[in-house]
């Protein structure tokens, strides 16, 4: 791990733990729609489903984002809140910082410490999304962010220091953290102590004090799991899937593929929710390379989810049949022939996909490639791609690498719209006389879907070795207008925020490399609903 170094800063307020939550958290025992003409009522946790959101949810007018500062060895990562009200004054302009009191923590995914889980009736006792829940990849530690008492000027509430966490488990690399729907938190972790791959999951309770590992110590099939990453649950099919990316030995040093065989993932993990037992391990192969991000579809009843794999550049498909889960290979980006780069052909590189909350349309991002795609999934089975962007990415024109074999998409066809991989290279994007650097890489979507925002890095080691100028430029968040009646994405050219030079005067210690993106009421990758 990193050496930990504290970092004083003369205006961080003193730290305390937050008060102790109410008990919260009641099942919401309606099905997926409901009544799709309620109003939304704004003293509850969250919505009451998902088409509730979809049709009835604020727009957002603020977003958070982890942001790794790029020279991390001076200076410490920071929640940035973003301005993204197209009525304010300070639209995409950058409002506030909350700078880590620590150095090299690797901020990354983020999480609520209450969502639509804990969805709950008017006036029973109020908004229990009080707090982001932080943890640092490569310090073991955790913050807990008040959002609540100044959503445009968050406030650090407590840190959980990596002593803490070595005292109940020998886990390391905390990743994704999820809300659960009893109010506590749960926390994918993917190393052991020595920094070799491992799997398991923590839970942390109201307080943020880490109380347990989730999954059960005796079990044995889940002992033989190498590797983790993210996890979705489906309580009502008393279902948890998980991912793998691979070994922390690895990962942290960037990538190389001749590790691929021996340090890395091709597995998906299904577990039986309520026991907290693996039922099933499935190897995907090599159509399977780096299982990522997993999403359940919305409806809290579906058997239906995804899984993105970045280096296969390949989508899987896992659904329920005869009491059993099944996968199929849905998706599959091409890897294009070029000259100029690292390896001769370049995969896609799929890093993050999110799905719109009426379960219509699944977008994906390929940081290699740069760009965003829209797939229509009214067809679980038969995605079909109806949209396409690019932001950034090594297949830009002005760099070194070039496309050997216009048209090559080794023998398959894409889609029939002219969609798909390029035949040339495309033109880098500049949006407000700002160059895009790195390639499309996290994205979330607006609830109603008419918007979805994009960051460009990826993890501060990968980012140095495939997109060097990250470091010196600083990363950038991007919006694209989306159509959601027939298929469609364009970049909006009125927004852009950089995290970089640009931006000195807002980022005095930047430039800043962000990832994660979330809104204050929920989102359409942070929220899962109990059926």
């Amino acid at each position: 791990m990193e050496t930990e170094t504290l970092l004083v800063k003369n205006q961080l307020t003193t730290m305390s733990a937050p008060s102790s939550f109410d008990s919260c958290c009641k099942k919401d025992n309606s099905t997926n729609g409901g009544d799709q003409q309620q109003l939304f009522v704004t003293q509850t946790t969250g919505y009451k489903t998902p088409l509730d959101a979809f049709y009835n949810g604020k727009r957002e007018e603020i977003v958070y984002l982890t942001a790794i500062n790029t020279n991390p060895h001076k200076h410490s990562d920071a929640i940035i809140t973003v301005d993204v009200d197209p009525n304010s004054k300070t639209y995409s302009q950058v409002i506030h910082v909350l700078e880590m009191p620590y150095l090299n923590d690797e901020l990354h995914h983020f999480g609520w410490n209450a969502c639509s889980s804990c969805y709950e009736k008017q006036n029973q006792s109020g908004d229990k999304r009080k707090y982001l829940f932080v943890p640092g990849v490569k310090s073991n530690r955790f913050y807990a962010v008040d959002v609540k008492t100044n959503q445009r000027a968050p406030k650090l509430a407590k840190v959980v220091d990596p002593e803490e966490i070595k005292k109940k488990t020998e886990l390391t690399y905390p990743h994704t953290a999820h809300c659960l729907g009893n109010g506590n938190v749960m926390v994918s972790m993917m190393g052991d102590k020595e920094g070799n791959g491992g799997c398991g999951f923590l839970l942390f309770n109201q307080n943020f004090e880490l109380t347990s590992e989730w999954h059960q110590s005796t079990d044995e099939a889940h002992k033989n799991l190498k590797y983790g990453y993210d996890f979705w649950y489906q309580p009502y099919h008393n279902i948890m899937v998980s991912t793998e990316w691979g070994s922390p030995s690895a990962f942290t040093k960037g990538f190389d593929p001749k590790l691929v065989d021996s340090h890395y993932g091709r597995s998906i993990n299904f577990w039986n929710w309520n026991d907290k037992k693996l039922l099933k391990r499935v190897d995907l192969g090599d159509k399977g390379l780096i299982p990522l991000e997993v999403r359940f579809l919305h409806n809290p009843k579906s058997a239906h989810g995804f899984v993105a794999c970045a280096l296969s550049s390949t989508v899987f498909h896992f659904y329920k049949k005869d009491d059993d889960w099944q996968v199929e290979q849905v998706i599959e980006i091409p890897p294009i022939e070029v000259e100029g780069w690292a390896l001769p052909h370049m995969p896609s590189l799929i890093t993050d996909f999110v799905i719109s909350l009426d379960d219509k349309y699944l977008y994906l991002a390929n940081w290699l490639h740069g760009d965003v795609r829209q797939y229509d999934i009214s067809n679980p089975s038969k995605p079909k791609l109806v949209g396409q962007v690019f932001i950034g990415g090594s297949l830009k024109k002005g760099g070194s690498v070039s496309i050997k074999d216009s048209g090559h998409t080794n023998g398959k066809i894409e889609s029939t719209n002219s969609l798909g991989n390029p035949n040339q290279l495309v033109e880098p994007l500049v949006v407000k006389g700002i160059e895009v650097q790195g390639g499309a890489q996290m994205i979330q979507l607006s609830l109603d879907g008419k918007r979805l925002y994009v960051t460009n890095s990826l993890f501060s080691d990968w980012d140095l070795q495939f997109y060097p100028k990250l470091r010196e430029k600083g990363s950038q968040l991007v919006m694209i207008d989306v159509d959601i009646e027939k298929g469609g994405l364009k970049v909006n050219d009125n927004f852009i925020v950089d995290f970089g030079v640009s931006n000195k005067d807002s980022l005095p210690n930047g430039p800043y490399n962000v990832h994660e993106i979330r809104y204050p009421g929920g989102d359409c990758t942070s929220d899962i609903w109990l059926a």
